[in-house]
């Protein structure tokens, strides 16, 4: 019985670990390291992970996971609530739409996709925020906090997928 006990409790937390992680990288993104200006350009790190683990572990990453994401992103950062929600609702479903796409495609092929994908979510953001009633949001920051988080992607990538080998292949 005690075997039983533990087994579903590796596998829950393994089911578990896109979740976390991804929230991790939301705090981190959100961590003041007091550079002047960084605030308004910090990379989208969770886009990045909805991303990756839309691509290669959809499985443990339903969309219930990205709409919690997306709430405490909204709440955190202080914009209209529903911004970063629908904004990571809608790269994750069109990601799963392009999976088979995607999926076994070169990390070059894959990085073009979610560079496309962060245009669309970077200028979606500048879009509602602007809208949200506090004035016109700066373009020039969105367009820095689109080119940060696209050259960020390899490394967060590469992270994501050294956990992934080694904790959730593991089983």
């Amino acid at each position: 019985m005690k075997g039983g006990v533990w087994h579903r409790t590796d596998l829950l937390s393994r089911r578990l670990t896109p979740f976390l992680l991804t929230l991790m990288l939301l705090i981190l993104a959100l961590v003041p390291f007091h550079v002047p200006g960084l605030s308004r350009v910090t990379p989208l790190l969770p886009l990045i992970a909805i991303y990756h683990w839309a691509v290669y572990r959809s499985e443990n990453f339903p969309a219930l996971a990205v709409f919690i994401i997306g709430v405490v992103q909204d709440i955190l950062t202080g914009v209209s609530l529903g911004s970063f929600t629908l904004v990571f609702l809608f790269v994750y479903g069109l990601v799963l739409s392009q999976h088979r796409y995607l999926a076994g495609k070169s990390f070059l092929v894959v990085w073009l996709g979610f560079a496309i994908a962060a245009a669309g979510a970077c200028l979606a953001v500048w879009v509602l925020t602007s809208s949200g009633g506090m004035g016109i949001a700066e373009p020039k920051a969105a367009l820095f906090q689109y080119l940060l988080t696209v050259a960020c992607y390899p490394f967060v990538a590469w992270l994501l997928l050294r956990w992934q080998r080694a904790v959730l292949e593991a089983a």
